[in-house]
């Protein structure tokens, strides 16, 4: 039980901290070309699952 108030603290720290650096300029473009390396990586996973998806199809006939 201790470690998971622990847990909630440092969550909501985490929170406070990160709106804290957002309210700058290097905050923002921070999280700003964070999020795009997310979504280029979300997207570059995306594409690699459904090139194997369909190599592995091809390869049963299906």
């Amino acid at each position: 039980m201790k470690s998971f108030l622990w847990l909630l603290v440092g969550v909501g720290l985490g929170f406070v901290v990160a709106h804290r650096v957002n309210e700058t300029q290097k905050g923002r473009e921070f999280f700003s070309s964070l999020d795009q390396k997310a979504r280029d990586f979300g997207e570059a996973v995306s594409d690699g699952y459904r090139q194997r998806e369909a190599e592995l199809r091809s390869a049963i006939g299906d």
